[in-house]
């Protein structure tokens, strides 16, 4: 799945390429161009292992690393932007959340981007961490702590006890910041949570929804685009059915020939995983968040799936958009392009994969499937059986569906407040959030036009009105946060 987010990725559930293995350095070098980026400077916290039970784990600590710019901050008044990290390395997210910075020079923020336990190089363990039982210290609940906890030092290192906290987050990341709000409100004044599934992952919902969404995205561009699709994957079910395993291996140019219905199944994820890329990062200008992708890749990969009859070698090309962007693989290898697990949506790649394959398989429920009726893809269903069945084997453990709506109040969120849900029309995540305000201080922003936590970004010339917009209520709202929450500070310290 910014991430949240996007982590954040979300991402946010995603396809990281192979970003989360580069080093810090790599992301700098990115925004060198850019005299008036922010100079973040990479720290680390020493955080508790594990919050809620003082005998676990020998009382120990790790190393839990942050981003921090002072650039723009107003030291000992101004706000405090802190973004809760989702799943991956926190450099990637704060590259790629220009608007968090621009806001922060406008209101004279300090900035800051916490990585998420488990994700980047905040490894409680090591090379260990995904051990058993190591990795069960890995869950919403310990990841919010750690943000409480950093917060409350940090002000206090800072000198900032009376600076409002206003949290961010896109994807999963976002999920994070609700959660802040809602958890710990007496630390947070305010929360933007941007294209965050708060309901979906929470096993509200409808299954079907995620892939019918993807579908929606292709189709809208044109319904010839949707059909192509469909016929591609029609005649390679064909090609399965009569095992012409070389024959598949020669149009989707794989470095092996399949020899098996799973490795079939795999090829079904590969390919249904680009277009659920593709759907997710459809920003009007080329990125390298997530992967490097060009300009509308909607509107690419449709153009390539209609470009000629040979709707399996289109269906190729259109895969390669997202995994072979430099064009210089000359084969797919099935396996280390994709991994299947607890996530249909896609789990990523290296640690950070694992970290979230584990999430997914015990609080963050992602039970969705393809059918080929209401979407374009084969069937593939991914039931609470069929979770039940991996995760015992995967990690010897049992998801408890349900969890996130007992603990972060599921659709029961009419008595919380100072919430922003931020969605874009594109986005495939969008109708797994929030998408009506609920009070005049729960307010959802939907942006016409707008891809995943597309608001996040900074600004563009390529733009969309619409997000301009959002960006200026989102901007206009969290000032209000603000002065409230320094209203507050300021009256209970007079009354000490």
């Amino acid at each position: 799945m910014t991430a949240g987010l996007i982590l954040f990725t979300v991402t946010v559930a995603v396809f990281c390429d192979a970003l989360h293995g580069l080093s810090h350095t790599h992301f700098q070098a990115t925004k060198s161009a850019g005299s008036s980026d922010p100079q973040f400077t990479e720290k680390f916290f020493t955080q508790t292992l594990d919050h809620f039970n003082f005998n676990s784990m020998g009382n120990g600590t790790f190393s839990q690393r942050y981003l921090i710019t002072d650039q723009y901050w107003k030291k000992g008044y101004g706000p405090i932007f802190f973004y809760t990290g989702n799943e991956g390395n926190i450099w990637e997210f704060a590259l790629n959340s220009g608007f968090i910075t621009e806001l922060a020079a406008q209101q004279q923020a300090l900035v800051i981007f916490a990585e998420h336990r488990y994700y980047g190089q905040s490894l409680p363990f090591g090379k260990e961490s995904f051990n058993i039982p190591e990795v069960g210290l890995l869950t919403v609940e310990q990841a919010l702590a750690d943000y409480a906890l950093m917060i409350r030092e940090l002000k206090e290192q800072l000198a900032a006890s009376h600076c409002p906290v206003i949290v961010f987050g896109g994807s999963y990341g976002g999920m994070l910041s609700v959660y802040m709000r809602l958890k710990y409100p007496n630390m947070v004044a305010g929360a933007l949570a941007a294209s965050a599934p708060i309901l979906s992952t929470a096993g509200l919902g409808d299954a079907r929804q995620f892939f019918r969404d993807v579908t929606a995205d292709f189709e809208n561009i044109s319904p010839e685009c949707r059909d192509a699709v469909r016929g591609a994957f029609h005649l390679l079910k064909q090609l399965a059915d009569r095992q012409d395993y070389s024959g598949i291996q020669s149009e989707f140019a794989l470095c092996k020939p399949p020899a098996s219905p799973q490795d079939i199944q795999q090829l079904y994820g590969l390919l249904r995983n680009a277009f659920t890329m593709m759907a997710m990062l459809d920003y009007p200008y080329s990125t390298s968040f997530m992967g490097n992708m060009p300009a509308n890749p909607v509107k690419v990969a449709c153009g390539t799936m209609l470009r000629g009859l040979d709707l399996l070698a289109n269906l190729r090309d259109t895969a390669g958009i997202v995994y072979n962007s430099t064009g210089l693989l000359t084969c797919f290898d099935l396996y280390s392009l994709y991994v299947q697990c607890a996530d249909p949506t896609g789990c990523g790649l290296g640690l950070d994969s694992l970290a979230w394959d584990y999430q997914a398989c015990t609080e963050v429920e992602l039970c969705f499937e393809s059918n080929n009726v209401t979407d374009m893809f084969p069937p593939m269903a991914f039931t609470e059986k069929d979770r039940e069945a991996y995760c015992s084997k995967r990690w010897a453990v049992a998801p408890r569906p349900g969890w996130l709506q007992i603990q972060f109040w599921g659709d029961a969120l009419s008595t919380a407040n100072n919430i922003i849900f931020s969605n874009g029309d594109l986005d495939p995540w969008a109708n797994g959030g929030v998408r009506k305000s609920l009070s005049s201080s729960l307010v959802a922003l939907n942006i016409s036009g707008g891809a995943h936590h597309l608001d996040l970004r900074g600004s563009n010339d390529s733009d969309p009105a619409s997000v301009v917009k959002v960006r200026k209520v989102e901007a206009e709202l969290i000032a209000q946060w603000v002065k409230m929450e320094r209203n507050r500070l300021t009256a209970a310290y007079t009354q000490l």
